[in-house]
């Protein structure tokens, strides 16, 4: 599989506080990850490293073979590397679809695209993409907190991003929701050939997910692994998987 991006030895220290100590990831294209480790591990420092939001005290960021190390988020995003938040980050006050609509119009000048049939066409693909076709209409301070997230994750896609950084992505939702961002993620790796990169607590979503996952412990990447592999390491399950019993599959 080809590799799209890449962390070289990469280290964030905030003073005496090491985040970072040489992690290297390599991502193949159209793949799914699940960065899992206890709070404070540098799961979050990492993605923002990725996306431009912090520099790296050392190390490098490759995408699709360029180094990207130390570049503005905004360059970082255009280029097709693009961070979701843990809070939605949509505009409350328009509707679902005009959501899409700007996100569609970020790249090209709007009297381009608005109303073509192309860019209409597209908006309905994303609409089915995210399951809120029948929503959109709907005012987007109205949507239930699941809904919220798959906008987002549609306007991400709009902006033809190639590879989606995704924090907490399940963060606040029921059951039946995780379930259903679990089938969105799948579908848009395998269907859309999207690289997704996520970082989550909730171990049901992550073995869910059927996909590789790095468990990170004190800035350092521990283990890698399918699910399985990495619940069973003794090491991972007692920074932070926990008891058997608390562990999905078994």
């Amino acid at each position: 599989m080809t590799t799209l991006l890449e962390v070289r030895g990469v280290q964030k220290h905030f003073g005496g506080v090491r985040a970072l100590e040489g992690v290297d990831l390599a991502l193949a294209a159209g793949q799914i990850y699940c960065i899992v480790g206890p709070n404070g591990c540098g799961k979050s420092t990492l993605l923002a490293v990725i996306s431009g939001d912090l520099a790296p005290t050392a190390g490098t960021v490759w995408f699709d073979g360029r180094d990207i190390t130390g570049l503005a988020p905004q360059r970082i995003a255009r280029l097709g590397v693009l961070r979701k938040f843990q809070a939605p980050s949509i505009c409350p006050t328009l509707s679902v679809a005009e959501n899409l609509e700007a996100a569609l119009m970020v790249r090209v000048a709007p009297w381009r695209r608005l109303g073509t049939r192309a860019h209409l066409q597209r908006l309905a693909e994303l609409l089915e993409v995210i399951g809120l076709r029948h929503r959109a209409d709907l005012i987007a301070e109205e949507l239930a907190h699941g809904e919220k997230q798959w906008l987002e994750i549609g306007m991400l896609l709009a902006g033809d991003s190639q590879v989606l950084l995704l924090d907490e992505p399940t963060a606040g939702m029921t059951i039946r929701e995780t379930q259903q961002t679990v089938a969105l993620i799948k579908r848009i790796a395998t269907e859309h050939k999207r690289t997704i990169l996520a970082i989550e607590h909730d171990m049901h979503f992550v073995a869910g997910l059927e996909c590789e996952v790095i468990a990170l412990l004190r800035g350092k990447v521990l283990r890698r692994g399918s699910y399985a592999e990495v619940s069973n390491d003794p090491e991972v399950r007692e920074a932070y998987l926990g008891a058997a019993s608390h562990v999905p599959g078994h």
